[in-house]
């Protein structure tokens, strides 16, 4: 499995590796930072080549990813943790005060999804967030099944369904984010990205990714 993960990684993602880098820099900037404080404990779920963890600024950052070549991308200050997102018992209850994940729950099953949200909810400390990129099966069907590991399709409804149904509570749901790869008809630019991040028209075209943002809820009595 271990073989098989660095090898569709590499295919997928290799050739666009340095725009990836670039891309995450300017989404963590502008996007992903506003919801995580500087002195925070950060978790990415799959976290692949690093993109995210790498650019993120926090005061702990753990990643987590079957895939082994993950501890050769992630920069020093990232723990790395070789092991499925299934079983997070090497990280304690109500630690955590983000958890990002990435293009991600589209590779598994419904029933590791769900076991998935339930160690994301252990982990996080009460009122912590789960920050989700996510293809939207809604705008992205006709492309959705071009990769050959994507089991289970997922919409904004759909996730937004599982979490509440987890204890989680829904802050941010946007439908329509990123477009949903960057092998797509636009150009891999920097400057690009920046201009469609400030262009809500542009979004509804071209956005194929959802971005939910969602909080654990405290137990009943400790919420604030």
């Amino acid at each position: 499995m271990n073989d098989f993960l660095e090898n569709m990684y590499q295919r997928r993602l290799g050739d666009d590796a340095d725009f990836r880098q670039r891309m995450y820099e300017v989404l963590c900037q502008k996007v992903f930072q506003q919801y995580i404080p500087q002195n925070a404990t950060v978790l990415d779920l799959a976290a692949g080549y690093g993109e995210f963890i790498n650019n993120i600024q926090a005061h702990n950052k753990i990643a987590v990813d079957l895939n082994p070549d993950t501890k050769k991308h992630a920069a020093p200050n990232v723990k790395t943790i070789t092991t499925s997102t299934t079983d997070l018992s090497e990280i304690n209850d109500n630690t955590i005060d983000v958890v990002f994940t990435s293009n991600f729950f589209e590779h598994l099953t419904k029933p590791d999804i769900v076991q998935t949200i339930r160690e994301t909810h252990r982990v996080l400390k009460p009122n912590g967030r789960f920050l989700i990129l996510q293809p939207n099966i809604r705008y992205c069907y006709k492309d959705y099944w071009m990769f050959f590991d994507h089991i289970t399709p997922i919409d904004h409804h759909s996730l937004s369904e599982i979490l509440e149904i987890h204890n989680f509570s829904i802050d941010v749901c946007i439908p329509r984010f990123l477009p949903y790869s960057t092998k797509g008809r636009l150009p891999n630019a920097i400057w690009l990205l920046k201009l469609y991040l400030h262009l809500p028209l542009v979004k509804s075209i071209f956005g194929k990714q959802l971005f939910i943002c969602a909080h654990k809820l405290a137990p009943t009595g400790t919420q604030r």
